[in-house]
């Protein structure tokens, strides 16, 4: 079973298909590697793309202790690429994988070609940032005493997931059936870890207005959660271009497969020709 190990000895299983410049694809709390696969299948056609199941998600390790901060999270994507020995690729990552892509924008943007960043951002709004993480906790909870089989049937009417079960009912049962297999522990850890304890993209201000990392954002308009972030990182970032899909909520790659497969190929093609530019620094001060 192909793995990559961390800095902390974390074992990542990943998968990769394809050959050609480097894809790697990070995907949000509720997935694991194989909700992308209508990417993989996708761009493998011209790329060489890499799916892996963060730390907390079998068949990758899930350690105990206090490991599953955002730094974790996407230091351990660089992991896989340093296993793989890919010095530079494209980063496409869906919320949890989203905020991890941007982290790597900001850190060690020499690594990055370009970041698609997909429902970006929730539970940013500084206002409500305590509610945010008082919830992630006893979500946490939830997952340690209720176990993924419960928890699931309660977050799948989400309302920022209510647009897949309309236009999917099929992928979005299969959704839910997958996640109601996760390790519940690691899902806990991960709740209470990352998604409670990661810093609201609105406080780095300073740091985005400086990265200039070609980027896509995309975000489904009743995504609410997700629409101010996804607006402001518009605004800040400087090489970033805005995707807004109607009518849709937060798992965008399996809610749209092809409206976001040709969303971003388009962007891909466009970096990799050299025309996807930085914006005048002048309309940015304007923010």
């Amino acid at each position: 079973m192909p793995h990559a190990t961390t800095r902390d000895d974390v074992r990542i299983y990943f998968e990769e298909a394809g050959q050609g410049t480097p894809i790697i694809f990070l995907h949000e709390f509720a997935a694991d590697h194989t909700n992308w696969e209508p990417q993989m299948r996708y761009f493998a056609r011209g790329h060489r793309c890499i799916t892996y199941s963060a730390r907390g998600y079998a068949p990758s390790d899930v350690p105990d202790g206090e490991v599953y901060s955002y730094t974790h999270f996407y230091t351990d994507a660089l992991a896989v690429l340093d296993h793989l020995k890919i010095e530079r690729a494209h980063l496409v990552g869906l919320s949890m994988g989203a905020y991890s892509s941007l982290q790597i924008g900001l850190n060690a943007p020499q690594r990055a070609l370009s970041m698609t960043l997909a429902g970006v951002g929730s539970g940013s709004e500084i206002e409500n940032l305590e509610a945010w993480r008082k919830q992630c906790r006893a979500n946490a909870e939830q997952f340690e005493t209720l176990g993924s089989a419960e928890v699931a049937k309660v977050t799948r009417e989400a309302p920022s997931r209510i647009p897949f079960l309309v236009k999917d009912p099929r992928g979005h049962a299969d959704f839910y059936a997958a996640l109601a297999r996760h390790d519940s522990r690691g899902s806990a850890n991960t709740m209470r870890g990352f998604q409670g304890g990661r810093p609201s993209i609105y406080t780095m201000t300073d740091a985005i207005k400086k990265a200039s990392t070609p980027a896509l954002i995309v975000c489904g308009d009743e995504d609410d959660p997700c629409v101010g972030p996804s607006l402001f990182l518009k605004q800040h970032l400087p090489a970033a271009g805005l995707a807004m899909f109607p009518k849709s909520g937060h798992v965008l790659n399996l809610e749209e497969p092809a409206l976001f497969n040709e969303t971003v190929a388009r962007f891909v093609t466009l970096v990799e020709a050299g025309r996807w530019p930085v914006r005048d620094p002048r309309s940015l001060a304007a923010h």
